[in-house]
Order: structure tokens, then C-alpha cells, then sequence
């Protein structure tokens, strides 16, 4: 088979709603390294959007996956439950960030834990609306996608969004927004339109994925749990793509000295297996009715036995050290590649979830073309890139956390050649 005879045969069968970033098929994948159907070789640097942390096919993950396989896969937990999703919830509630009692929900997706985690806030509060962010991605469901705080493409198109959802500026430091921008936004809210005793909750990411890898200030972060406490407001952190090592911590929060109420994650929780939580205080938690949470798949058997084996795996690889390692090492890389490209605006971001911003060096204007360029050069000579970013100018660095170091080195190499290569056309 061809990569260009399974496009074909793709436009004929799939939704063109359904984006693709590559028209790379891949046949098999071994940690940081992924085949083609036409036996091509590439390294990388997406991890299924933050996923495989560990790594594809981790053999600690497949298997417990195996072992889980040849006892049942599936009995609803609803139904007939087991005991590793209990075990798996009494791990998340030690681990998430926060004093006091804690309660876990499993889900399947991260739209389905933000969904959730808005539920559970609003049933606490009695209380309708929701702030979130300018930037923001939380899903492509209803609720997610109205919460989702960029148009293109992700609300053009479907129509009136959910009611009580309001957006304020978050802080990008390279496009001139503060944190006292951010905090005036909610200010002017609170004093045009929006009740705060109206308020369930705030959610933001910890650091914004699709919005271009923009880390949340500390001083945002303090700011907001406090305007939290003093009006009665549910915090909620949207740890999907920060959460399990990517950010040199197991949680992105534990970095802000102060704790969200409500914790949402997914991708890395599974390490390629479908599974994603909510975990917060139990008395917040404990707010919905029995039968008001839950789902079919929600925890399903296989998911809970890879989750189990992705926290054992960053504990014994110590992949939170190993992320501030790499991420520290390209970002040296980048500062390198600035001397001689005008074109990098910004370097940013913690541990290994690290992007770069490119900008028109007459102009300043963000340029999504020379971005492109890199990702598309970048992808001839092998190396997987994904791109982010209101603007569309930010290429974002989520390789596996358990990169070789060899594979690392050569895909910095590729990098460099790329990045002189778009600079050439």
C-alpha cells in the first residue's frame, strides 16, 4: 500500500470534519519512533497530541493490558464493578494537588471530563455560569467547545453556542496580555454583565495546548483561587494535556503553590488507551445524585490497568526529572537556532512541553506561513511536528518523555536543518 492510495480512499469514507495534521499512515510504532505503511521512518515530536508520554507501546503498559485482556474487558462499572478502578481513584486522589479528602470519577475522553467537571460544579454551587479563557481548547463536544475559547475551526459553523459561558483575555507575555489584563477582564464581568453569585466556576489550563503552549502565570493562578474562595466559586485546573510528567511535575499545579478545586485529565493518563477523570474535593464531588455521573466506558477495565501502569512507569523512570531534562536541553537548542532566525519571537514553557513562536521580523505579525515551513521541511527529513496557536505560529514539542537520547539528538539535528530550510524558500 501507498500513503497516497489510503488518502484517496480516506476522502471517500471519512467525514471531512475528521482534520488531519499528516497524510502519513502508520503501520507499526516502538517508543519514539513510528513506520509508515511504506516503511518510512519518522521521529515523534506529537505523541498523539501529549498521549504516549511513555512512549508507544511501553511494555510495562502492554502488559497489563495483556494480563487485564485475559480476564474480562468490559462489565460497566456501574453494573459489575472491580476493584483496580477503586485502587485506580484512591492513587489520583493521593496525587492530585490539594489538602483535604478527595473523590475521583472515571470518563472516557477529556471533552467528557471538562463536560463533568462543569456538572459536578454547577450541582455543588447551584450556580449556572462558567469564565473561562481567550485561547482555551476543553473539547469539541457542546459544553467543550463553547468553553474552547477560538472559533477557527473549532465553533464556526454549529450554531448557538451553551448559554452562561463567558471568555476573558489569559495572559501572553510575547502579545503584550498581563496577568492584570486577565484579572480586569473578570473585573469588568463582574461589573457589566455577569453576577459573580452567578458564578459556578473558573476553568483554565495550566498551560494553554491548542492556544499555543502559553504557561498561566503564578500570579494569575494565586489571583484566581483567591477571587475563587471570596466568592464561592468552583476552580477547576484543565490538566488533559499538562498532567502525568509533561510539565516536569506529575500535575502542572503542583508548580503554583496553590490547588484547583476540580482536576480534569485524559490523554496521558492512558498512554494510549482511552480512559480520563475528574478528581476533586469530596464534598464538591459528592454534590451529584447517584446515577447523575458516569458512562458506559466510563473507566473501562482495560484503560484503568494501562493508567495504573503509566503512574508506575513515571515513577520508576522518574519521568518528571527526565522531562525537565529534555525540555531544558531544547530550549537550548531553540535559544540556538535564535541567533540566526529572526523570525523566533518566543521560546517557552515547562518541562518537555516546550513550543516556539515565530513572528514577520519586519513587522512583528505572526507569521503561520514560515511556521508551516518548518513542520512541512521538518516532516521530509522525518521528524513529526505539530503546530498550535490562535495565529497558527507556534510549532509545539510533545515527544515521548522516554526518548532515547540518541533519537533525541537527531531529531534536534533535523530541527536545525528545517528550520534553515524554511528560511531559504
Amino acid at each position: 500500500m501507498k500513503n497516497a492510495e489510503v488518502a484517496t480512499r480516506r476522502v471517500e469514507a471519512i467525514s471531512r470534519g475528521v482534520g488531519m495534521q499528516t497524510q502519513i499512515y502508520v503501520d507499526k510504532a516502538l517508543n519514539s519512533e513510528v513506520w509508515d505503511i511504506e516503511g518510512n521512518r519518522y521521529i515523534d515530536f506529537a505523541a498523539g497530541i501529549a498521549v504516549v508520554n511513555t512512549g508507544h507501546r511501553h511494555p510495562k503498559i502492554m502488559a497489563a493490558v495483556q494480563a487485564q485482556l485475559e480476564r474480562f474487558t468490559h462489565t460497566c462499572h456501574q453494573v459489575l464493578p472491580y476493584e483496580n478502578y477503586i485502587h485506580l481513584a484512591e492513587r489520583l486522589n493521593a496525587a492530585v494537588p490539594g489538602e483535604g479528602p478527595k473523590k475521583t470519577i472515571f470518563v472516557t475522553t477529556g471533552a467528557e471530563a471538562v463536560e463533568n467537571a462543569i456538572k459536578v460544579a454547577r450541582i455543588a454551587t447551584q450556580r449556572p455560569a462558567v469564565i473561562a479563557f481567550g485561547g482555551a481548547f476543553h473539547g469539541r463536544t457542546f459544553m467543550g467547545m463553547t468553553l474552547t475559547g477560538k472559533v477557527e475551526p473549532y465553533k464556526k459553523g454549529f450554531g448557538a453556542m451553551m448559554p452562561d459561558v463567558y471568555h476573558v483575555p489569559f495572559p501572553q507575555e510575547v502579545h503584550n496580555i498581563s496577568t492584570e489584563d486577565a484579572l480586569a477582564g473578570i473585573t469588568k464581568l463582574f461589573k457589566a454583565d455577569l453576577d459573580p453569585a452567578r458564578v459556578a466556576a473558573i476553568i483554565f489550563e495550566p498551560v494553554q495546548g491548542e492556544g499555543g503552549f502559553y504557561p498561566a502565570p503564578k500570579s494569575l493562578v494565586v489571583a484566581l483561587r483567591k477571587l475563587c474562595d471570596d466568592n464561592g466559586i468552583v476552580l477547576i485546573a484543565d490538566e488533559v494535556q499538562t498532567g502525568f510528567a509533561r510539565t516536569g511535575t506529575l500535575f502542572a499545579m503542583e508548580a503554583y503553590g496553590v490547588s484547583a478545586d476540580l482536576t480534569t485529565m485524559a490523554k496521558g493518563l492512558g498512554g494510549g488507551f482511552p480512559i480520563a477523570a475528574v478528581t476533586g474535593k469530596a464534598s464538591i464531588m459528592d454534590a451529584a445524585h447517584p446515577g447523575g455521573l458516569g458512562g458506559t466506558y466510563g473507566g473501562n477495565p482495560i484503560g484503568i490497568a494501562a493508567a495504573h501502569a503509566v503512574l508506575d512507569v513515571i515513577e520508576e523512570e522518574q519521568l518528571c526529572a527526565r522531562a525537565n531534562e529534555l525540555g531544558s536541553r531544547l530550549k537550548q537548542r531553540l535559544e540556538g537556532l535564535r541567533a540566526v532566525t529572526p523570525e523566533i519571537s518566543d521560546i517557552r514553557g515547562p518541562g518537555f512541553m516546550v513550543a516556539v513562536e515565530f513572528a514577520n521580523p519586519a513587522n512583528h505579525a505572526p507569521d503561520a506561513d514560515f511556521t508551516n515551513r518548518v513542520k512541512n521541511e521538518a516532516q521530509k527529513r522525518g521528524l513529526i511536528l505539530l503546530t498550535c496557536g490562535v495565529y497558527g505560529n507556534v510549532v509545539r514539542f510533545l515527544a515521548p518523555i522516554t526518548i532515547p537520547d540518541a533519537i533525541f539528538n537527531e531529531a534536534m539535528g533535523i530541527l536545525e536543518e528545517s528550520v534553515a530550510a524554511a528560511r531559504a524558500v
